[in-house]
């Protein structure tokens, strides 16, 4: 079995499949390839359909199905509550029967610091077996029952049902009844030192600081009463990043996170009814449930955990308020987490060496493309044009070369990447004459002889990228065609499927779904991406508080340019005072005002 998956309609969920071999994706390409037959087995509800694919999925692991992988081992703070005297300590792995489990946590010293503080308060067994068994055998406790952080069961100071009462005050603690305990400690402070015991009093007043340190290592975020896990994702179209956040008690009581492989083209939607059949099943299941987008079998997944729960499990997306600000905060830790695991792949010295050599075999290029130009359109509805250019040697940015362009024509994405491609190199055969050859080779480096430093555009690419399909590729190929280079290989990125396309082929080249290549073909055209928009979003800003000037009435060109001159940028204009703007020729008190009052509405 290679894929389990559902469907109200069988015969819709296959024409997607069977329509059209040609028009999809390289995934579903290869699923379908692989495949001998297809089975179905009808059942009477959705709920039965989720249970059925779960047990499936888990049964036979099928090759195509999404799967969850931990971005690293997490662990649980867990309390033995199975064994006769119940044991506090820090697991990873597998969850074992008759333990409780409290996290996951981030770090194992945070779990360790906080069970340090409250063993002062409910003094349980953190002791391994062996040492347990001995201290039993030779009738003394060990160093945690002399310092009074374990109540010593081993050599019989408490009962096995006193030990347990306190084993079950420390989970309940843990699962977010925190202030009963408190309480109950401030009391019998109060009491103490009412007849005078002052030592015990002073004992029950280091329980209480104790306790509330353990409650101040976890953020308060929610109220008191709130039990929820909040699940965020990030995604690019070959992997989603997946975080979520342990609500308990109003307290973040420990995070997880999870890469994903998108094996087929997947919805935030899909991704989250995937997580949370895979994932509630066997775990505990709050009472609320905060997620990015509501699964497209809502109501089934409703009832499906529901059933597991034993109770609703209410499942929603956060609109506002104090759990939409943390929805936000968990998704800004989604996307860090996608940027690391790419981060760890590129950074990786072999890994980058077999990106470069199965992007040349794919591409079938001449010599390793140790140095990738990759270009990017930005613009809103083709005003405030701009492109930008960014390169990668070895695999890896070298911001010091970034440039960016202002598009002159704005004639659309193909004209735009002919006109910067042509700009670019033009300047590279300005440069290169400037330097001199002898039989195709530049004399000496290519190095500006009055800033000592290389000239900006002296190096040509082995390898040029741009943002797009088939049409912008071959806006690239003629632009180098039409100024003589034929020493540069040309390529385009196609967003939507992520597909590599060649100029003048009919079909594109089609990169493994876990290719390296891929990754850092991705990383490249994504870099050039940002930069573009970064520059758009700054000249659209610069443009809007330009033509605010416009509307200042008695300010003409000559003046707009006098204000520019002086201050430098619209930003440092923006700032200044009524005062300082009058200092610029033939600017009065009522123009400033103006420009002031102009330039601030625009904030």
């Amino acid at each position: 079995m290679i894929y389990v998956g559902k469907a109200k309609s069988l015969r819709q969920r296959l024409n997607s499949y069977f329509a059209d071999f040609a028009s999809l994706h390289f995934r579903t390409q290869s699923m379908l390839t692989t495949a001998a037959r297809v089975d179905w087995t009808v059942v009477r509800t959705e709920v039965e359909a989720l249970q059925l694919e779960y047990s499936w999925i888990k049964e036979f692991d099928p090759h195509f199905n999404v799967k969850y992988r931990d971005d690293k081992s997490y662990p649980y703070l867990a309390v033995t509550m199975g064994e006769d005297f119940p044991r506090v300590q820090v697991l990873r792995g597998a969850k074992r029967k008759g333990t409780r489990y409290f996290g996951p946590y981030s770090h194992a010293w945070a779990i360790r610091e906080t069970v340090d503080l409250l063993l002062r308060v409910f003094p349980i067994r953190s002791c391994s077996a062996g040492v347990f068994k001995r201290a039993g055998q030779i009738g003394r406790p060990c160093l945690l029952g002399y310092i009074e952080k374990c109540s010593a069961p081993c050599v019989g100071r408490v009962t096995p049902d006193e030990h347990r009462a306190l084993a079950e005050d420390f989970c309940d603690f843990m699962a977010g009844n925190t202030t009963k305990f408190v309480k109950r400690l401030e009391n019998e402070m109060r009491a103490a030192s009412a007849v005078q015991e002052y030592e015990r009093a002073a004992r029950l007043r280091d329980d209480v600081q104790a306790l509330q340190k353990a409650l101040e290592k976890q953020a308060v975020v929610l109220g008191d009463a709130t039990d929820c896990d909040v699940i965020a994702l990030a995604e690019d179209p070959l992997e989603a990043a997946v975080q979520v956040f342990y609500v308990r008690g109003g307290r973040i009581r420990g995070q997880r996170g999870w890469v994903v492989d998108k094996v087929e083209e997947t919805t935030p939607g899909d991704l989250v009814e995937h997580f949370l059949i895979q994932m509630y099943a066997e775990s505990e299941i709050p009472r609320e449930i905060l997620v990015p987008a509501l699964p497209p079998d809502h109501d089934a997944v409703l009832e499906l955990l529901g059933e597991q729960r034993g109770s609703r499990a209410d499942v929603r997306v956060p609109q506002r308020g104090d759990k939409k600000s943390l929805m936000e905060t968990v998704e800004r830790n989604a996307k860090e987490a996608l940027n690391q695991h790419k981060l760890r792949r590129s950074s990786d010295l072999t890994t980058r060496g077999k990106a470069l050599q199965e992007i040349t075999d794919a591409l079938e290029l001449d010599q390793i493309p140790l140095r990738i130009e990759c270009y990017d359109i930005s613009h809103i509805q083709g005003t405030n044009v701009v492109a930008s250019m960014v390169v990668f040697e070895d695999g890896l940015a070298r911001k010091s070369e970034y440039r960016r362009f202002q598009i002159k024509s704005a004639e659309g994405d193909v004209a735009s990447i002919h006109e910067v491609v042509t700009r670019r190199f033009r300047r590279y055969l300005e440069e290169r004459s400037a330097t001199g050859e002898i039989g195709g080779e530049p004399i000496g480096e290519p190095i500006d002889p009055e800033t000592g430093k290389p000239r900006k555009f002296a190096y040509p690419p082995n390898l040029l990228v741009v943002d797009g399909g088939p049409a912008q590729a071959a806006a690239a190929q003629r632009a180098l065609d039409e100024l003589g280079v034929d020493d540069v290989a040309v390529c385009g990125l196609a967003k939507r499927l992520e597909e590599v396309w060649l100029p003048g082929d009919d079909q594109p080249v089609i990169l493994p779904r876990s290719s390296e290549g891929l990754y850092l073909l991705q990383r490249v055209r994504d870099e050039a991406h940002r930069f573009a928009i970064t520059y758009h979003r700054a000249k659209r800003s610069r443009t809007l508080k330009e033509s605010a000037l416009d509307e200042v009435p008695g300010l003409g060109p000559a003046r707009r340019q006098a204000l520019l001159r002086h201050f430098g940028s619209v930003k440092r204009l923006s700032d200044a005072t009524a005062e300082e703007i009058r200092e610029v020729p033939g600017i009065g008190p009522s123009t400033a005002e103006a420009i002031v009052a102009a330039l601030q509405g625009e904030k």
